[in-house]
């Protein structure tokens, strides 16, 4: 497994590392042995990172990784869960001093640990931007002065929220989906800036949320429906050259070295195992080139989130 440093953190995270959201049964229903399984063999087969949150599975995830963890030395692995986001109403979203301190609380007592190493202010581009940076980030910069958290950073799906935040607050980490991937690169226009800061890059959702996957995106999908043909017959050339574009998404993720990480979630534990073989293995560079060729007339084609200002 490569490890990168992850901004100025000192951290060295895995270039592959572990979404728990999955230990939520956000996907499919989940049990507590294939859970704790998938968590161990990520971390024998040298998973070090390991990101969570009170909303994957309303509180599921977190309480299944801290069944996980239990028997795991605290010093083996670098935690990030988040706040803010509880549910998928605009109700269900809180940035308040108040609410993101108790928030973090409730966490370390569901995972049963002292400390996360990273806290996230959890899809910004739901909230109020001037709350965000001027009452939720002072906030998370008290918990990390109470030693709760280590570093602070902010998570969200439009680039547009990341890039307002960076330049107006200190952040040690972002938190990025579904723009460094197959068919959108768009992170890469705030490489230069999150770089000059010395914001870590973490990158999530190799497979664009089921974009990029043989199975094909799911139903609720919030992708344009051209961009879900495109990469529907983007998977369809992987399979006729006898080839996964699963696995192709996952080593592409891995390929800038400016990102320090990509989160890939399953808990599954033979799924886990071969995405970590994947990610080991050379990229085929030809095949990559033919499936960029197929997605590049909508390359960078996203979708809105959140409220519309922050679109």
């Amino acid at each position: 497994m490569e490890y990168r440093r992850l901004g100025g953190t000192g951290l060295s995270v895995s270039a592959l590392s572990f979404g728990a959201s999955s230990l939520g049964g956000v996907f499919r229903e989940v049990t507590e042995s294939e859970c704790l399984r998938t968590v161990h063999l990520s971390l024998e087969q040298g998973i070090n990172y390991i990101d969570t949150s009170p909303f994957y599975g309303l509180t599921k995830s977190e309480t299944m990784l801290g069944k996980a963890l239990k028997t795991i030395p605290r010093d083996k692995y670098i935690l990030s869960t988040k706040v803010g986001r509880y549910g998928s109403q605009m109700k269900d979203f809180n940035f308040s001093a108040k609410r993101v301190t108790t928030s973090l609380d409730e966490s370390l007592k569901r995972v049963g640990v002292e400390y996360v190493d990273l806290i996230l202010a959890h899809d910004i581009e739901f909230g109020d931007l001037q709350q965000v940076i001027h009452e939720t980030l002072p906030a998370l910069r008290n918990l990390r002065k109470s030693g709760k958290a280590r570093f602070i950073g902010v998570t969200g799906l439009p680039l547009k929220v990341i890039r307002q935040v960076v330049e107006a607050a200190a952040l040690d980490v972002i938190l990025s989906y579904c723009h460094f991937e197959l068919n959108d690169t768009s992170l890469l226009d705030l490489a230069a800036l999150l770089k000059e800061r010395r914001v870590g890059i973490v990158n999530a959702a190799p497979f664009g949320m089921g974009l990029l996957s043989d199975r094909g995106a799911p139903s609720w999908h919030p992708a344009p429906a051209e961009l879900k043909e495109v990469c529907a017959r983007a998977a369809a050339h992987c399979r006729a050259s006898g080839a996964s574009i699963e696995k192709l998404a996952i080593q592409y993720t891995l390929t800038n070295p400016d990102i320090a990480t990509t989160l890939v979630g399953s808990a599954d534990p033979m799924e886990m195992e071969r995405n970590i073989r994947w990610a080991n293995e050379p990229i085929d560079s030809q095949l990559l080139g033919e499936v960029l060729a197929i997605l590049k007339p909508l390359h960078n084609l996203t979708w809105q989130s959140g409220r519309p200002e922050n679109n």
